[in-house]
């Protein structure tokens, strides 16, 4: 019996290293790049922006990553992000990071500036640059704007945006004084975005009720 068991103890090993070497490596970390509008009257929704980055820092878990930038004038640069994070794999300390970020939002939207311009364009791609970066194999990117681009004279944004694998939600999409004397306005900002993302490979979606936030991630 002994001789037995010696014999399938080495087979044990090698099946057992076999199949560890065919699990699945793949990364399922999410990330998730928030970009805040702070032009005009956005400036002071954030309170609602401030709610949904509240419910992400609840559902993120360990080795997932978070960053929060704000739209303005030339929004592709390191200086509009807010706050960005990966969270630790110990869960006492990615609760701390948690805390550390929350902490960081709260100043921002209490001290906020509004900006005169809104570089869409330019926020999506530092979004594109940083979730490709993490590594996460689940990439989303909010925006909380009423997604009309207004751009610096000189500034170019006609160009290819590379969203293979990522997702786009546009949140809160306020409908400017125009659309509402003619709707068609409104569905025509929102369709070019739409066909802007998907051309480049991303997915699209608007959620303008709030309360569906559970929708975001697949949650």
């Amino acid at each position: 019996m002994r001789k037995t068991i010696l014999t399938i103890i080495p087979i044990l090993i090698i099946a057992a290293t076999f199949f560890s070497g065919c699990a699945d490596t793949k990364s399922h970390t999410r990330g998730v790049y928030m970009l805040l509008d702070t032009s005009g009257t956005y400036a002071r929704e954030l309170k609602k922006a401030q709610n949904i980055i509240n419910y992400l820092l609840a559902i993120l878990q360990p080795g997932d990553s978070l960053a929060v930038a704000r739209i303005d004038s030339g929004s592709f640069s390191e200086k509009d992000i807010v706050a960005k994070v990966t969270f630790d794999k110990r869960p006492s300390v990615a609760n701390s990071q948690k805390r550390i970020f929350a902490e960081r939002i709260d100043k921002f939207v209490k001290t906020v500036k509004s900006s005169p311009y809104t570089d869409i364009s330019g926020g999506l791609l530092q979004a594109i640059e940083f979730l490709n970066e993490s590594g996460a194999n689940q990439k989303t990117v909010l925006i909380f704007s009423d997604m009309e681009e207004d751009l610096v004279k000189g500034h170019v944004r006609d160009f290819q945006l590379q969203m293979d694998g990522f997702k786009v939600v546009a949140l809160n999409v306020t409908k400017l004084r125009g659309d509402i004397v003619d709707p068609r306005e409104y569905l025509k900002r929102i369709d070019k975005w739409r066909q802007r993302v998907e051309s480049g490979g991303g997915q699209w979606r608007v959620i303008n009720d709030l309360d569906h936030l559970n929708a975001i991630l697949g949650h």
